[in-house]
């Protein structure tokens, strides 16, 4: 079974895309957290995992990631997708 791995960063607006944001200006929020993430690939219809003491190589804090397991899309069409769920979920 293929695992994707979404970092917290992924979704983060204080980073620029060269920092690890891999989603656009409109679709990324405030320091996300891997609950909210775990929640948006739920929403999608995917098993998500959180892994709270994993580190992001471009970050010195650990905010964990979430692997996403069974899923069929392509990595930048998920990141897209829980991009924008997780936006959702803020509001």
């Amino acid at each position: 079974m293929f695992e994707n791995v979404l970092w917290p960063a992924y979704f983060d607006v204080g980073l620029t895309r060269s920092e690890g944001r891999r989603v656009p200006m409109d679709l990324a929020v405030a320091e996300p957290t891997v609950d909210e993430i775990a929640k948006a690939v739920q929403q999608v219809g995917y098993d998500a995992v959180i892994e709270r003491d994993k580190s992001y190589s471009r970050e010195y804090e650990s905010r964990g990631r979430v692997l996403v397991k069974g899923a069929d899309d392509t990595k930048n069409d998920l990141v897209q997708a829980i991009g924008a769920y997780v936006e959702l979920l803020r509001e």
